[in-house]
């Protein structure tokens, strides 16, 4: 006998099996089918959408988003919260984050961050069971334009406490008004050699910034570019930062009056570090985070669930552009 494939009496089937917690067998004894047609039965309500069958990770993951961003981008690692209604989406990827910065911490590390609100929430979020014999250092200056406890300082400061670790500022402001001034600011010994460390690090946390948005909009601020510079600037068509470092659509990095003024490391010297992590939260951060995976600028992302479906339908809107072109 064939299976009934009216859509009521697939809900019927359906409800039996999955709300009433039936047997197939028993399901058939009622419906008036076989147990195979049941089992072919239950297999159409889920193609047809009748059923829906969603895993809820305690982890609070989705792995499927994160190994199609995983084998997409060849990333190392990836990490997705999953969407709730409940909880606030920066609060958990902080949480996420800072669980795969513990998994992966050795003795002996040197550790580089960079700041913003999204490494925040992972200081704020990492509570680790034991203390760890790394180093923390800093990617970039700190930040004065901005609240105290997005910046460097603070935040290498405080997940070496939570870490029991050991710390070293990079003693100088992220952004100088002059590339002479910056110039002249790092090749002082401490400077030099603060950032030297940064470079040799083994793991860098990132955050990736949106230009004008938020922590990234406030180092625009703090430098005063003058017409010519902002014309500049806007030209190259940057869409995100990393480390106060900006990048374009395919993750190169835009030079000019920024670049020259800011006192960090490189995009091309971040790239050398064996790890990087990158921390982001939000739609507005989609163009930066599909820019920074299309560069190769970090090798394990974190995100929620919003954004990672925002990035690979956004990468598949231009590849089909690419393609068509």
């Amino acid at each position: 006998m064939p299976a009934p494939r009216d859509a009521e009496t697939l809900v019927a089937a359906a409800r039996m099996y999955y709300v009433e917690n039936l047997s197939q067998a028993e399901v058939a004894q009622r419906v008036g089918t076989s147990r195979s047609n049941v089992s072919r039965m239950l297999a159409a309500a889920v193609e047809q959408g009748i059923v829906e069958i969603r895993i809820n990770d305690p982890a609070g993951r989705d792995r499927d988003l994160e190994e199609q961003l995983r084998q997409r981008f060849d990333l190392q690692a990836v990490r997705v919260t999953q969407r709730t209604s409940l909880g606030n989406p920066q609060v958990e990827v902080g949480i996420q984050a800072g669980r795969h910065l513990v998994h992966e911490l050795r003795d002996g590390m040197t550790v580089a961050l960079s700041w913003g609100s999204a490494l925040q929430a992972m200081v704020w979020q990492t509570s680790p069971d034991r203390d760890y014999a790394v180093h923390l250092v800093q990617l970039v200056g700190g930040q004065s334009a901005v609240e105290n406890e997005v910046s460097g300082h603070e935040l290498v400061r405080e997940l070496a406490a939570r870490l029991g670790a050991t710390y070293q500022y990079l003693h100088a402001p992220a952004t100088l008004t002059t590339a002479d001034a910056r110039d002249s600011l790092a090749g002082e010994a401490s400077v030099a050699q603060a950032l030297a460390r940064a470079r040799d690090a083994d793991i860098a946390v990132v955050g990736i910034g949106a230009p004008e948005h938020g922590s990234s909009g406030a180092v625009l601020a703090s430098l005063g570019l003058d017409a010519a510079d902002t014309a500049h600037l806007r030209a190259a068509q940057p869409v995100g930062d990393i480390a106060s470092r900006y990048f374009d659509r395919d993750g190169r990095p835009v030079l000019g009056a920024v670049h020259d003024r800011v006192l960090g490391v490189t995009l091309e010297e971040l790239t050398a570090i064996p790890t990087v992590v990158g921390v982001a939260c939000g739609r507005v951060k989609t163009a930066a985070v599909l820019g920074a995976l299309r560069g190769r600028l970090v090798d394990v992302l974190v995100c929620d669930e919003p954004l990672a479906r925002a990035v690979l339908t956004q990468d598949r809107a231009g590849s089909s552009t690419q393609h068509v072109a």
